[in-house]
C-alpha cells in the first residue's frame, strides 16, 4: 500500500514482538485499504438522476426522439456511476453511523479469521485500521475484558484514531500497541514457556 512504507511495516512487526515480550497477549495488527466499496449509494444516486432526466429533457424540449432519450439517459448514468463510486466520493457520500458500522464489521471478521479467539488465554488482541474511513478499531478477546474495566481502551483508540486521520498510521500503532502492552503486562504476564502463537507482521487488505 502507497501510504505504509517498508520502514513502517518494519516498525509495527518490532512494536508487536516487543509487547509480547512483556505479556502474554497476542497482537495482530491489520490495515485496509476500506472498510467496504459503499457502492450501494453511488448507484441509486445515478439511478435517480437517470431515472429524471428525460422529465427535464422533456420538459425544456432539449431531447427528440426515444433514440436520443435513451442514449442521454444511459450516458448520464454510467457516467454518474462511475464518478460518485470513485472511493473518496462514494466513502464521503456514506453517513458515519454506516461507515462505523461496516469498520467494526470488517475488523470482527478479521479477528475470527487471524485466529485471534483460539490463543491459549484467550488474550488475543486485534488492532484494525480502516484509511478511507479514518477509523480505528481495537478488538480484545473474552479473556482480557473479562479482567479490564469497560472502557480501558478509549483513550487508546482516540489516541490511534487521532494518529491516522493525521496521517501518521505507523505511529498511531506503534503507541497503540506500546500502551496496550503497559495494560495487559499487569493482568497477563508473561511467563517463561511463553510461545509466540501468531504472526507479528502487518497484515494488509484492499
Amino acid at each position: 500500500m502507497s501510504f505504509l512504507s517498508e520502514e513502517d511495516r518494519r516498525r509495527i512487526a518490532i512494536a508487536v514482538r516487543k509487547a509480547e515480550q512483556r505479556t502474554a497477549g497476542e497482537f495482530v495488527t491489520v490495515i485496509a485499504r476500506r472498510a467496504d466499496t459503499y457502492l450501494v449509494i453511488p448507484i441509486l444516486i445515478a439511478a435517480a438522476v437517470a431515472l429524471a432526466l428525460p422529465g427535464v429533457l422533456w420538459l425544456f424540449n432539449l431531447a427528440h426522439g426515444f433514440a436520443e432519450l435513451y442514449a442521454l439517459q444511459l450516458g448520464a448514468f454510467i457516467v454518474l456511476a462511475l464518478l460518485l463510486s470513485w472511493q473518496r466520493v462514494a466513502v464521503g457520500l456514506v453517513p458515519d453511523r454506516v461507515k462505523t458500522e461496516r469498520v467494526t464489521r470488517r475488523a470482527r471478521e478479521q479477528f475470527l479469521m487471524r485466529g485471534l479467539h483460539r490463543t491459549r488465554d484467550r488474550a488475543g488482541v486485534l488492532l484494525f485500521v480502516a484509511v478511507a474511513e479514518h477509523r480505528v478499531e481495537l478488538i480484545a478477546d473474552e479473556g482480557i475484558n473479562a479482567r479490564v474495566p469497560p472502557g480501558t481502551w478509549d483513550a487508546v483508540v482516540a489516541g490511534f484514531t487521532a494518529a491516522v486521520r493525521e496521517g501518521r498510521i505507523a505511529d498511531g500503532f506503534t503507541t497503540a500497541i506500546e500502551s496496550v502492552a503497559d495494560i495487559l503486562a499487569a493482568h497477563f504476564p508473561r511467563a517463561a514457556a511463553d510461545v509466540n502463537e501468531l504472526p507479528d507482521r502487518l497484515v494488509e487488505l484492499d
